[in-house]
């Protein structure tokens, strides 16, 4: 007797497992259009900056673009100027970062209370944030202008200058003209997204806390300032990584003068690339930048998740 043994055709396994994957990838397809613009427009370029920190790229030298190691990050350890540019940059995210939340909070706390014409205020402390950087540099360029701006005599009248003389070109207190243009142009950041936060918390939190017989600044210190830390945090993360990349000012102000003393890393990153045509060098500074940032914001999300623990 002969046993017949019937074979199943081939595509009734495969059809299964086709089924399996269509349904698999089925996510991924709906979000390839999105992932293929991350890529092609963060990623790559991404990858070719970090690429180009270990290649000599100089665009006067029609032979370069060999690998080179370390060499740039050899040249940028005994870097003077980028060293200076450093210490600059601390000071200038340092000092624009916390005035700029010193004022902001003030002001948020100010526009919180209910009065007449206060959605018209509101409007007004945004419209620093809505005039563009370099419109901003080139209008506080001209205050410190002792020819054309009015700042220099009244510091002058205040007894703070011995002379009405621009704060720009002296190499002392360069640098604080830059960062009284970023505060202005900063402040509406930290208000807005403050007043938002203050908003949100119940009311009844307060009235049960003046029933208790707590002052203002009681108020403030168990219930405000709980309630703003997470927003405080994450402002605070944005806007120092966002000043530390931010050389607009600086460039239409100072253009990194005089005499450097106004030279972030940021613009030292733009002098060395489109001056100097050197973009190997430029995109060493630029990981470094980056390393250091990222190192911040992990130290930053660390500390938040810290504090909300012990909370």
């Amino acid at each position: 007797m002969t046993t017949v043994v019937q074979h199943a055709p081939l595509h009734a396994d495969r059809r299964p497992l086709l089924r399996r994957l269509a349904v698999a990838s089925e996510p991924w397809l709906y979000s390839s259009p999105a992932l293929i613009l991350i890529i092609a427009v963060m990623l790559v370029p991404l990858a070719l900056g970090i690429s180009y920190a270990f290649r000599d790229v100089r665009l006067l030298n029609p032979f370069s673009g060999g690998f080179v190691g370390l060499q740039h990050f050899e040249e940028l350890a005994a870097d003077k100027n980028f060293a200076r540019a450093l210490k600059n940059t601390l000071l200038w995210a340092g000092a624009s970062v916390f005035f700029q939340f010193t004022l902001g909070i003030i002001l948020a706390l100010l526009l919180d209370r209910p009065f007449r014409g206060r959605a018209i205020a509101q409007a007004l402390v945004f419209l620093p944030w809505a005039v563009p950087s370099f419109l901003s540099g080139l209008n506080w360029a001209w205050l410190f202008n002792p020819v054309v701006g009015p700042l220099p005599h009244w510091l002058f009248a205040l007894g703070l200058f011995d002379a009405p003389d621009n704060i720009l070109s002296d190499p002392q207190n360069a640098m604080w003209g830059p960062i009284i243009a970023n505060v202005w142009w900063g402040i509406p950041f930290f208000a807005i997204t403050l007043l938002a936060a203050l908003q949100a918390i119940p009311r009844d939190l307060y009235e049960a806390a003046s029933i208790d017989g707590a002052n203002a600044f009681q108020r403030f210190w168990s219930i405000t300032l709980p309630f703003l830390a997470p927003t405080i945090a994450i402002t605070i993360l944005l806007r120092t990584v966002w000043i530390s990349n931010f050389a607009d000012l600086i460039i239409v102000m100072t253009n990194g003068g005089p005499a450097d003393r106004t030279q972030i890393v940021a613009s030292y990153i733009f002098t060395q690339a489109f001056r100097r045509l050197d973009f190997g060098y430029a995109s060493a500074i630029a990981l470094v930048l980056l390393l250091l940032l990222m190192a911040y914001s992990l130290l930053i999300v660390l500390l938040r998740q810290t504090m909300l623990r012990k909370a």
